[in-house]
């Protein structure tokens, strides 16, 4: 475990490391709020050109990059669900919002000279590819950046249970989930300033605490496929690349030994 103080400690982007990356290919998980900046509703631009800076500098250092972006920053099924709303057609609401995101993101990305191709689990063939495995790979291999919008294709499941089925389609090494706080607390640091991080947590032990990392099913298929989950905050300028270096504040989530997934 690690003090929740050490967070503060985390380099600008120039002093980012510049060691061999540790994973070959990952998924990005962004949620849709982080997209936000500082605003209360939508995208701001420069947030999303400072996050495509920094897949930007992964892509060149030779990580192949996929992502899932949620679309809490525009629509979100479960609380307008929660509210009245049918949930299915709220749930659709939804993935429709990770496709105006994903197409956002696409923008910041190609702005940065990185070829992007967006994937949708929902057909939309006048603004984006249809999801297919192999197609979304061989975009992979040649080096172009994915960006899987509309969910699953099915309400009843977030964004964060597509990341992890994309992450285990693609055959990827890790899934980083950038959130606001740079990884996973034993309670809110945002409320209780003793709050202390974790350095590694056993999915399991995610499970059955009951952290809120990700939805349980997600958690269940990363360990399942023994894919680790890492947890650090995207807000950070450099956190993605030193993340991938191996350093930085984060969170892993993987199988301690005596644990073992199916992979």
């Amino acid at each position: 475990m690690t003090d929740s103080s050490d967070h503060t400690d985390i380099p600008r982007e120039a002093d980012a490391p510049r060691g061999e990356p540790r994973f070959k290919r990952v998924l990005l998980k962004i949620s849709g709020e982080a997209l936000m900046g500082d605003k209360a509703y939508g995208i701001d631009l420069e947030t999303a050109d400072r996050i495509a800076l920094e897949v930007a500098d992964a892509v060149n250092r030779g990580v192949e990059m996929c992502l899932v972006i949620g679309g809490g920053n525009i629509f979100r099924g479960l609380s307008a669900a929660a509210k009245g709303m049918e949930r299915a057609s709220a749930d659709y609401m939804g993935m429709l919002a990770t496709v105006m995101n994903a197409l956002g993101m696409q923008n910041a990305l190609e702005n940065r000279d990185l070829e992007t191709r967006v994937l949708s689990a929902i057909p939309m063939d006048t603004i984006a590819e249809p999801y297919i495995r192999r197609r979304a790979m061989r975009h992979m291999e040649k080096g172009r950046v994915v960006i899987f919008a509309g969910g699953t294709g099915n309400p009843f499941f977030t964004t964060d249970t597509a990341a992890a089925l994309r992450a285990a389609e693609m055959g990827c090494d890790a899934l980083l989930k950038g959130t606001q706080v740079d990884g996973v607390y034993d309670a809110d640091p945002k409320t209780s300033p003793d709050a202390v991080r974790f350095d590694e947590l056993d999915y399991l032990e995610v499970l059955s605490r009951d952290l809120r990392v990700m939805d349980a099913s997600a958690v269940s298929l990363m360990r399942e496929n023994d894919i680790p989950i890492v947890v650090f905050s995207i807000r950070d300028r450099g956190c993605l690349s030193r993340v991938l270096s191996g350093q930085g504040a984060c969170t892993i989530i993987k199988n301690m030994p005596g644990e073992g997934g199916s992979k």
